[in-house]
C-alpha cells in the first residue's frame, strides 16, 4: 500500500577502542540490546584493538542503544592504557547512523544532535559532530576532529577553540576520551593485504589512493602493519561513484611498482549487496547486466509482488498498478504530492538506466567519470524521491490530524502550521530533487548513446511534471499558514523565494 506508513529503519555502527577483550565486548553489546534493535555483525581485531558493531533497527530505539553502547564503553574501556593501530580518540570512538528506510540523511542529523547531547548530559564525555551533522567544513572529516589522537586532543581542547566540542565541557573525560556522532551513507570499510612486511609501502599504496593527497574520490586510506603482513586499510564512503573493484585494481598497480601484490583483502563489517553485484558485472564482463539476472534477487522481487515471473519487461503493469488504483480512489491520500514524488523517481530511473547503459562502451570511454557521478547521483535520487511518495501522503494525514487537535486548542495556529510546515518541506525537497534531475539530464544528452535520446526525453518530461506538481503542492500548503512568529514567517519568505526561483527554472 503506497500511502501506508514507511517504518523507519536505521543502520548504526558504533566503533569502540577495545578489539582483544572479548568479555568487555559481550558486556557492550549486551548493553545495546533492546526492543526494536537487531545485532547485524561484530567485528573484533586484536592488531588496531578495535571493534566495529553493526545494528539496525527501529528511529528511536536505536538512539538509546547506542547511547547505553557510549556509557558501557566509558565503563570499561581506559585509553590511557589502551594501544593499538588504528587511531582513536574515545572508549566510544565514533558513531554513525546511516538511513535505510522511511527516514533520510537529515533525519540521521537530527538523530546524531540528540545523541549527541545525551552522550554529554549522561556520562560528562565531549561530542564533535562530523559528515552530514558537521557543525563547519572542517569536521565532515573524522581525520579532522581526530587529529593528535586521545593524547593530543587532551592536551589541546581546552586551549584551542577549534577543539572546542559541539557537546559538553571543552574537557575529555579522563580515561573514555571524547566520542564522534554523526550521519553518512552506506560505508565500506575494506583493506588489503600484501605479500610483505614492510609497512611503509603500504603507507605509501594509502597515501596514492586516498582522495586527500589525490588519489580516488570517496576513498580514505592508511597504512598499518597487522597480522606481520603491510595492509592498506581504507573507508570508501560512496561507493557507487567510486566502486570497490576500482579501488582493488588501483592498490595493485600501485603495489606492483614496489614489487608487492595483494594476497588478500577483507570487510571489516557488512557490505551492501550492489557493491558485490558491481564487482561481479565489472570482473566477469557481463554484457547488459542487472541485478534481476541474480536468482535470489528475481525470487525476492516476485514474492514480494514488485516483480512478474516473467521478469523486467513482463507484466510491468502489475508492479505500478496498485499506486494507480489508490491514485484514481476516492480518497485524500495519495494526491497530487505523491504522485509529483513517483514522477520523479521515474525520471531518474530513467536517466540511471540511460547512463548505466553507455557508461563502460568504448564510444564513451572519456566520459567514465561524468557518467559514475552521474549515475551515484541519480540513485540516491530515486531512493529519497520513492520515501517522498509515501512522506507526502503521510504529511497530509498529519496536517488532518493537526486541524483536528486545534479545535480543541485555545490557540490552534501553532499546531496547523508545524503541521503545514513539514506538509510543504516534502513536496519542496520533491521539486528541488525534480529540478536536479532535468539539470542531469540535459548534461547527459550529449555523453550517452543517441539511440536512446527518447528515454531522456521522457525522463526530462517527467521531471518537469514533478517540479510542476510538487510546486503547486507547496503554494496550497504555504498559503494555508498564519504567521504568529517570526520563525514562522521566516519560514514562509524562504519558502516562497526558493519557489520562485524553482517555478522560473521551469520555465
Amino acid at each position: 500500500m503506497y500511502s501506508q506508513v514507511v517504518p523507519t529503519l536505521v543502520e548504526c555502527v558504533p566503533n569502540f577502542s577495545e578489539g582483544r577483550d572479548k568479555s568487555k565486548v559481550d558486556a557492550i553489546v549486551e548493553a545495546m540490546k533492546l526492543p526494536g534493535v537487531y545485532l547485524l555483525d561484530r567485528e573484533m581485531d586484536a592488531d588496531h584493538n578495535r571493534c566495529v558493531i553493526t545494528l539496525i533497527g527501529e528511529r528511536e530505539a536505536i538512539q538509546e542503544a547506542a547511547i547505553r553502547g557510549v556509557g558501557k564503553a566509558a565503563e570499561l574501556i581506559d585509553l590511557t592504557q589502551h594501544q593499538g593501530a588504528h587511531p582513536r580518540m574515545g572508549a566510544a570512538d565514533v558513531i554513525p547512523f546511516i538511513p535505510i528506510e522511511g527516514v533520510t540523511v537529515e533525519d540521521c542529523v537530527a538523530m546524531s544532535k540528540h545523541v549527541g547531547a545525551q552522550i554529554a548530559s549522561r556520562f560528562n564525555i565531549p561530542v564533535y559532530l562530523y559528515e552530514a551533522a558537521a557543525t563547519s567544513p572542517e569536521r565532515q572529516n573524522l581525520e579532522n576532529i581526530r587529529r593528535g589522537q586521545f593524547e593530543g586532543i587532551r592536551d589541546d581542547i581546552a586551549a584551542n577553540p577549534a577543539r572546542k566540542p559541539d557537546f559538553g565541557e571543552p574537557r575529555v573525560h579522563p580515561t573514555a576520551g571524547a566520542t564522534v556522532v554523526g550521519a553518512r551513507k552506506s560505508l565500506i570499510a575494506y583493506n588489503i593485504f600484501l605479500n610483505t612486511a614492510d609497512v611503509n609501502i603500504a603507507k605509501k599504496i594509502a597515501k596514492a589512493v586516498r582522495f586527500s593527497s589525490g588519489g580516488l574520490r570517496f576513498v580514505k586510506g592508511a597504512g598499518f602493519l597487522v597480522r606481520g603482513q603491510a595492509q592498506v586499510s581504507m573507508n570508501l564512503t560512496d561507493f557507487e561513484q567510486t566502486p570497490i573493484h576500482r579501488v582493488f585494481e588501483f592498490v595493485k598497480r600501485e603495489a606492483a611498482r614496489y614489487g608487492a601484490v595483494p594476497t588478500s583483502s577483507e570487510i571489516v563489517g557488512l557490505i551492501p549487496k550492489l557493491a558485490l553485484e558491481q564487482a561481479a558485472e565489472w570482473f566477469l564482463q557481463v554484457e547488459n547486466f542487472d541485478s534481476s539476472l541474480i536468482l535470489e534477487n528475481r525470487l525476492a522481487a516476485v514474492m514480494s509482488g514488485k516483480m512478474t515471473p516473467g521478469g523486467p519487461g513482463a507484466g510491468l503493469s502489475a508492479g505500478v498498478a496498485p499506486f494507480i488504483e489508490q491514485l484514481a480512489a476516492p480518497t485524500a491520500t495519495p494526491g497530487g504530492g505523491s504522485a509529483a514524488a513517483a514522477a520523479a523517481a521515474m525520471a531518474a530511473g530513467l536517466a540511471h538506466m540511460v547512463a548505466a547503459m553507455s557508461r563502460g562502451k568504448k564510444a564513451y570511454l572519456q566520459y567514465e567519470a561524468h557518467l559514475s557521478q552521474a549515475i551515484g547521483q541519480l540513485a540516491q535520487l530515486r531512493e529519497e524521491l520513492k520515501q517522498a511518495i509515501d512522506a507526502d501522503a503521510e504529511s497530509y494525514n498529519v496536517v488532518m490530524k493537526a486541524y483536528k487537535a486545534a479545535r480543541e486548542a485555545s490557540d490552534g495556529d501553532p499546531i496547523i502550521n508545524a503541521a503545514l510546515q513539514t506538509a510543504t518541506t516534502v513536496p519542496l525537497g520533491v521539486a528541488e530533487r525534480a529540478a536536479a534531475i532535468a539539470h542531469m539530464v540535459e548534461r547527459l544528452k550529449p555523453v550517452t548513446n543517441p539511440n536512446m535520446a527518447s528515454d531522456l526525453i521522457t525522463s526530462a518530461a517527467l521531471a518537469q511534471a514533478a517540479l510542476t506538481g510538487a510546486l503547486a503542492n507547496v503554494d496550497i500548503n504555504i498559503g494555508s499558514m498564519k504567521p504568529g512568529t517570526a520563525e514562522e514567517q521566516d519560514f514562509i519568505d524562504r519558502t516562497l523565494e526558493l519557489s520562485a526561483a524553482l517555478k522560473a527554472q521551469a520555465r
